[in-house]
């Protein structure tokens, strides 16, 4: 699909704010926003890959533990460099997001535009919610991805 947007929510609806990025998902699905396409994925690396070559602009919203504060969000540009290794490792897949961007890197597959956000999560308890801090991150991040897709970028990191 040329100039698309792709926004895909990665995680386990039953493991705490390890949901974050299926609430990402919804949300900007919800918005209606014309040329935008939302997913919802577990996070397996190999579908992630294809699902790369579908769209113009990719997102990629998922929880992160790197040892941070609860509700922290971390923008990464795939395509100003490698990926931070183990970084986006909460996937209960041995071929993780991390290591999908860097296979489609690779084989020459990374879409035009490939930003990744991470939101430090807290919790990963099954059957919990989402915390207080990762819900109100992911009402930021969206508010990111959809400035960015209307051309109003936000600096901050």
């Amino acid at each position: 699909m040329e100039d698309s947007s792709l926004v895909i929510g990665i995680g386990n609806e039953f493991r705490g704010d390890d949901a974050v990025g299926l609430h990402v998902a919804r949300r900007v699905a919800a918005l209606g926003l014309p040329g935008v396409i939302t997913r919802q994925e577990s996070g397996e690396g190999a579908a992630l890959i294809e699902l790369f070559s579908s769209a113009d602009r990719v997102y990629i919203a998922d929880a992160v533990q790197p040892g941070g504060r609860s509700g922290w969000i971390y923008r990464m540009d795939a395509n100003q460099g490698a990926l931070p290794g183990g970084f986006f490792g909460c996937s209960t897949h041995a071929f993780s997001v991390a290591e999908a961007v860097e296979m489609a890197r690779a084989l020459g597959q990374l879409p035009r535009k490939l930003i990744l956000y991470g939101v430090e999560g807290g919790q990963f308890d099954h059957g919990a919610s989402l915390s207080r801090e990762v819900e109100r991150a992911a009402g930021e991040v969206v508010s990111r991805i959809v400035g960015d897709i209307s051309g109003r970028t936000l600096t901050r990191p």
